[in-house]
This record gives C-alpha cells, sequence and structure tokens, in this order.
C-alpha cells in the first residue's frame, strides 16, 4: 500500500469511527436511495446496512421511490436478494438516523419530503447547497463510483465481505466507471480489483446477461426511430415512458455510435419530462451542462460523462412537452455549437 492509499485509508477510519460512536446511540435507521435506483445506489445501501449490522448489531431499513426495470438492475436485486422498501409505505417518525446514498437532499431525483433532517449523506456527485446542513457528510466527486466509498467504509472497519456483497459492490463500480473507462480513479481501480477475486462468476454472468422483457426491445425500437443526429450530437426523444430507466438506458447504448461525441435522451414519465446525457469528449462536463439546460424549470444532476434532469409539468398536454424537448434541444444545440448542423434521423424517414 503506497503513501496515498495509506493516507486515505486512515482518513476513512477516522471518519467511519466518529459516524459509527455517533450512531451506537441511536434508534432506527433508514437508508435512503435515489428514485428507480441503479446498481451504485443498490449496492452502496446493502454496504451500509452490513457495516451497521456488523459493527452496532443494528439492521436498517433501505427505502426507495419508482421502480427497478432495467433488465441488469432487476437481476441483481434478485440474485443478491436485496430487500427494499417503498419510501411511500416508510414513516420517518420512526427512524432516528436517515441517511442518503448515492444522493444528496432536495436534488429531485429522490423521494425524500423537502426539509427532512438528513444524518448522512454519502456520495459521488458534486455537494449541493442542501448537504452542508447534514451532521455526516462524505462527499468525493473525484470518486468514480459511491460504492467504492462503501468498500472503503469496510476495509476501514475492518469488515469482512460475502461474496454476494462483494459481487454487487464489484457489480456497482464496473457499472458506473463502465469497466474503469469512465471517470474512474485510482479508488476505484483499487476496489475493482480487490473484489474481482471475492465475486460469485456465476451470480456475475446472471447479472450481466439477464432476460430481457418485451417491452425493453419496444422501447429500443422507438428511441432508434426517434433519434436524430446533429453533427456529432445525438438526441433521442421517446415519448410517454413504460420505465423511467430506459432513458438513461438508450443514452448509454447509442453514444457508442460510430461519430457522436454527445448523447441526450428524453422521455415523458406521467407530467414529469426526464432527461439523460452521456458524452464521449473530456473537456465537457455533461453534469455543467444539464444543469444550464434545466435551469429555472427542473433539476439536474451529474459529472464529467454523465448527467442526469428532470422537468414537472402539472398541465402539460403532449404539445407542450413536445415543445419543450424542442427547446431544450435548441439549447443544447447551441451550447455545443453545432445549431447550424442540418438533422438527419438515424433510421430513414
Amino acid at each position: 500500500m503506497n503513501d496515498s492509499n495509506r493516507d486515505s485509508l486512515q482518513r476513512t477510519r477516522v471518519f467511519t469511527d466518529a459516524l459509527l460512536d455517533w450512531a451506537r446511540g441511536r434508534g432506527k435507521v433508514l437508508i435512503v436511495i435515489h428514485d428507480n435506483p441503479d446498481p451504485d445506489s443498490l449496492a452502496s445501501a446493502v454496504a451500509l446496512r452490513h457495516l451497521l449490522t456488523m459493527k452496532l448489531n443494528r439492521d436498517s431499513v433501505i427505502a426507495f421511490s419508482g421502480m427497478i426495470s432495467r433488465g441488469e438492475n432487476i437481476a441483481m436485486a434478485r440474485e443478491l436478494e436485496i430487500v427494499l422498501t417503498p419510501m411511500e409505505t416508510v414513516d420517518l417518525c420512526d427512524f432516528s438516523m436517515i441517511c442518503m446514498l448515492d444522493t444528496q437532499p432536495e436534488t429531485g431525483n429522490n423521494s425524500l419530503p423537502p426539509g427532512t433532517r438528513v444524518d448522512l449523506v454519502v456520495d459521488h456527485h458534486p455537494i449541493r447547497q442542501t448537504s452542508r446542513d447534514c451532521r455526516w457528510i462524505d462527499i468525493r466527486d473525484n470518486y468514480g463510483a459511491t460504492a467504492t466509498i462503501l468498500y472503503e467504509y469496510l476495509k476501514a472497519q475492518d469488515v469482512s465481505l460475502g461474496t454476494k456483497l462483494a459481487t454487487a459492490l464489484f457489480y456497482a463500480i464496473k457499472s458506473e466507471t463502465q469497466d474503469l473507462g469512465r471517470e474512474a480513479g485510482r479508488a476505484d481501480r483499487n476496489a475493482y480489483l480487490h473484489l474481482f477475486p471475492l465475486t460469485n462468476k456465476a451470480l456475475l454472468y446472471e447479472i450481466t446477461h439477464p432476460r430481457l422483457s418485451p417491452a425493453h426491445f419496444r422501447a429500443m425500437h422507438t428511441a432508434l426511430e426517434n433519434t436524430v443526429i446533429y453533427g456529432s450530437v445525438l438526441v433521442i426523444s421517446m415519448g410517454e415512458l413504460t420505465s423511467p430507466e430506459v432513458v438513461a438506458e438508450m443514452a448509454d447504448y447509442l453514444v457508442r455510435l460510430e461519430g457522436i461525441e454527445v448523447a441526450m435522451s428524453m422521455g415523458r414519465d406521467h407530467r414529469t419530462l426526464i432527461l439523460s446525457m452521456r458524452t464521449m469528449r473530456h473537456d465537457l462536463n455533461a453534469g455543467e451542462l444539464m444543469r444550464k439546460l434545466v435551469a429555472g424549470q427542473g433539476t439536474a444532476g451529474g459529472h464529467g460523462m454523465m448527467a442526469g434532469g428532470r422537468i414537472g409539468r402539472d398541465c402539460a398536454s403532449p404539445l407542450d412537452f413536445r415543445r419543450l424537448e424542442e427547446n431544450l434541444t435548441h439549447r443544447l444545440l447551441e451550447e455545443l455549437g453545432v445549431s447550424s448542423c442540418a438533422p438527419r434521423a438515424l433510421i430513414g424517414q
């Protein structure tokens, strides 16, 4: 272990020692993850629950809203037996410690009511002002995954990992950093390499090669038919969604198209427009760009190569949403300097 790793482990040990000492006198623990949770939030929550169980003999409730519909995420929750509770059934008064993982207070991507006291925030996205009022804050925006931070918690506290937890953490880092190719730092690489020998390879295969529903292929068909290319920028308009997760899934998929540097996908989830952005450009901060696009209209978050946003409309018709999508597309093209590029459909029209 080099000096940098040793110093990081020591800082993590000091932080988690103090956190656990404070938590020891508390009662029930609630762990809140973002809506429509991804592998990073799921694995991080399971890791924190394991830490609290092993060090304090305290169980925790993991809560979220929305749904898990992406094939890999469904397989992960099923194969690794991750127990989740709908946020709508949770009585916040029952909990004396509230934690948020892979999300932050009032960011728009979680269903914790505004103004709720949050005791612990652990995230790898840039810090929000609302997080600064929390008692315990561990935000490391130079990390590629929140799961890496939680892995370091377990390591600093000498807590052993079972096969399923190791598999969850490994897959979370693998998924979030695209096998260390997207925004992965030294800490992510160390965790990835240390966790891999501990994983259950058969479970990992089941997660990475899930059976897919017909709805998945219908969504892909819709995305392909409604993709427009402007130079090196690709925009997907998916219409009414069966699952919010598919917006990010299609952005992940289509940003790989030859010649494309930026992909933005959009779709309507009831009265909310869901946006997702992916970029191959290292000189562009997708999070900053997304926040600029939705400024004054909705909420957004993200970092270098990936971002998401939401814009709610209480009384909007499909035509209103279409106009909103057109406006966002125009603003995106203006920001990227490609507004003069002639549009062309991915699938010929």
